[in-house]
C-alpha cells in the first residue's frame, strides 16, 4: 500500500465561476498550505481571473461556462502536466477551510488512501435541512452501488492522487462529478478515506439548481454500471 510522503508536491485546484468576492483571500490562505494553487475560471463574467492571479494563483480560464466537472478536469490535467503527484480540491466560495489540508494529507499518509474526502455529516445539523436530507439520500444510494459506506458523497473538499485519477474514466461535466469520482476510485480498487470537516456557510446562494441538477444526478446513477472491483496494476508514471 503506497503512502503519501507529506513533503511531496501538492497543488490545490479551485474551480470557480464569478467568485470575485472570495477568491483573492481564499488563494492567499491556500498558498500558506500548498506550494501551487490552480484556479480554473469557468467562464466568469466578473474579476475572478484578475483577482486570483493577483493573489498568486496560476489561472486557467474557460471561454464559456462548462460546469464544475469540466473545470476540475482542466485543473487536474494542468497539475498533471506540471508533474504534481497530489491535488487537493476546494470550492471557490469559502466553504472549505484551507487550514485543514494537513489533516487530509495526514490521513492519506497513515492509511495509504488514494482519495480522502471531507465528511460534513458529523456536523450535519449545521447544514440547511434540504441539503442535509438530499446529501444523506444520495450518499445512501451511492453506498449501495459501491457496496461500501460513503458518509458524505457530495463534499468537494478532497485530496487525491493524480496517477490514480489518470487511470479512471470520469466524464461528468457538472455537479455529479463528485459522485462519479468517488465511485470510480472505489470500483477501481483504490483506498478511499473520509475526514471530518466543519460546515461553513457560503457567503452567497448555492450554485446547485435543485431540480435540473438532481435530475441529472438521477440520470447519471441510472446509467452508471460500475465494474467489479479488481486490484490496481502498476500505476501510470508521472510525466518527466
Amino acid at each position: 500500500m503506497e503512502r503519501v510522503n507529506r513533503v511531496e508536491p501538492c497543488a490545490a485546484i479551485i474551480p470557480c465561476w464569478n467568485e470575485a468576492a472570495t477568491i483573492g483571500p481564499l488563494v492567499g490562505r491556500v498558498r500558506a498550505q500548498v506550494p501551487a494553487v490552480i484556479v480554473v475560471d469557468d467562464g466568469s463574467t466578473d474579476a475572478t481571473t484578475e483577482l486570483a492571479h493577483a493573489a498568486g494563483a496560476c489561472v486557467a480560464r474557460h471561454g464559456r461556462r462548462r460546469g464544475k466537472g469540466a473545470a476540475l478536469r482542466t485543473g487536474f490535467e494542468h497539475a498533471w502536466r506540471l508533474g504534481v503527484r497530489w491535488a487537493v480540491t476546494l470550492d471557490g466560495d469559502g466553504q472549505h477551510a484551507p487550514e485543514q489540508i494537513p489533516g487530509f494529507r495526514h490521513r492519506a499518509h497513515v492509511t495509504g488512501a488514494a482519495l480522502v474526502v471531507g465528511n460534513r455529516m458529523t456536523h450535519a445539523a449545521a447544514m440547511p435541512w434540504l441539503r442535509r436530507l438530499t446529501n444523506r439520500w444520495m450518499s445512501r444510494q451511492l453506498s449501495r452501488r459501491a457496496e461500501v459506506c460513503l458518509p458524505d458523497s457530495q463534499c468537494g473538499f478532497r485530496l487525491l492522487r493524480l496517477d490514480a485519477w489518470a487511470q479512471l474514466t470520469i466524464e461528468s461535466q457538472h455537479f455529479e462529478v463528485e459522485s462519479e469520482t468517488l465511485l470510480a476510485f472505489v470500483t477501481g480498487g483504490f483506498r478511499v478515506e473520509f475526514v471530518p470537516v466543519p460546515v461553513i456557510p457560503a457567503p452567497r446562494p448555492s450554485r446547485i439548481r435543485v431540480l435540473p441538477d438532481t435530475l441529472r444526478w438521477f440520470r447519471w446513477l441510472r446509467q452508471s454500471r460500475p465494474p467489479a472491483r479488481s486490484p490496481v496494476a502498476d500505476v501510470i508514471p508521472l510525466p518527466t
